[in-house]
C-alpha cells in the first residue's frame, strides 16, 4: 500500500517497507515520540477550514508555532478543503495529513531534501526495493520506473511516501496544473486525504482515524507516533492568534 516509514527522534519505524538514505540529517522539526493512547482515542482536530480562507496568512501564523513549514501547510490545508468538499462526511482534518506528513519525510525535510516553491521535494525522496529483503515485502515492479526510477521492483516516492499502484488508484492533481505528481505535496496531500476517506471512513471518530492511518502503515507504534504529530498541530492551532 503505502510507505512505511517515520522518522522520528532517529528511531525508524517500519511498515511495509521504509525509506533510505538520510543523508545524514536528522528530521528538522521537534522531537517526536509516539502517544501512549488507545486504538480508538479520537485525534483532537480544529475547526474546519473555511472554504475562503487565505491560505497565505493562515499558514504563515501556523508555521511560526507548529515548525511545519509554510509551504507544507498550504499544501495540508488545501487538501483539507478539497477533501471535505468531496466526501464531507470523512471530516478530514489538516492535522491528521500534517502528522502523516511528519513522520513520513519530515514534511518533505527527509535526507537532503527540501520543497521547493512549488510544493516539489527536490531531490526526490525515493524509498527503498522492495526486493523482499529483510524487513520489506517483495514488490516487483509495476510501472516501468517511471514514479520511482527502478525497473526491477518497485519503491515508495515523495514527501507522502506512495507506492506506484497505490498512486496509480488514488493519485491527484491537488494544485490544478493538470498532473498528479507523487513528488508534489498538493498532489500527494490529495491522493493521501483520498485514501483515508477511502470507504466511507469518518476520520473525527476513533475508529475511522485509526482504521485509515493502520491502513497507511499497518503498525501501531506508527499511528501513535502520527496521532502525537496531528495532537500537536492541532494545539498550534489553537494557540495561534
Amino acid at each position: 500500500m503505502l510507505v512505511l516509514l517515520g522518522l522520528v527522534a532517529g528511531v525508524v519505524l517500519v511498515g511495509i517497507a521504509a525509506v533510505g538514505d538520510r543523508g545524514g540529517r536528522e528530521p528538522s522539526g521537534d522531537v517526536l515520540s509516539p502517544a501512549d493512547v488507545d486504538r480508538d482515542t479520537p485525534v483532537a482536530q480544529p475547526e474546519p477550514l473555511s472554504s475562503d480562507l487565505d491560505l497565505g496568512t493562515w499558514s504563515a501564523g501556523v508555521a511560526e508555532r507548529s515548525s511545519v513549514p509554510q509551504r507544507a501547510l498550504r499544501a495540508y490545508a488545501n487538501a483539507e478543503l478539497m477533501q471535505r468538499a468531496a466526501a464531507p462526511d470523512c471530516r478530514l482534518s489538516w492535522v491528521t495529513l500534517a502528522g502523516i506528513g511528519r513522520v513520513e519525510s519530515d514534511h518533505g525535510r527527509l535526507g537532503r531534501a527540501e520543497l521547493d516553491a512549488d510544493g516539489v521535494a527536490r531531490p526526490s525522496i525515493i524509498g527503498v526495493p522492495l526486493d523482499g529483503s529483510d524487513g520489506v515485502r517483495e514488490i516487483r515492479d509495476t510501472e516501468g520506473g517511471a514514479l520511482d526510477g527502478d525497473t526491477v521492483y518497485d519503491r515508495a516516492v515523495g514527501p507522502m511516501q506512495f507506492l506506484p499502484t497505490t498512486w496509480e488508484r488514488y493519485g491527484a492533481d491537488g494544485n490544478g496544473d493538470g498532473v498528479r505528481d507523487p513528488h508534489q505535496l498538493d498532489d500527494a496531500a490529495l491522493a493521501a486525504a483520498r485514501y483515508l476517506c477511502a470507504g466511507g471512513r469518518d476520520t473525527a471518530s476513533g475508529e475511522g482515524w485509526w482504521d485509515g492511518v493502520l491502513t497507511y502503515n499497518r503498525s501501531i507504534s506508527y499511528a501513535r507516533t502520527v496521532w502525537a504529530a496531528a495532537d500537536r498541530y492541532a494545539a498550534a492551532v489553537v494557540a495561534t492568534p
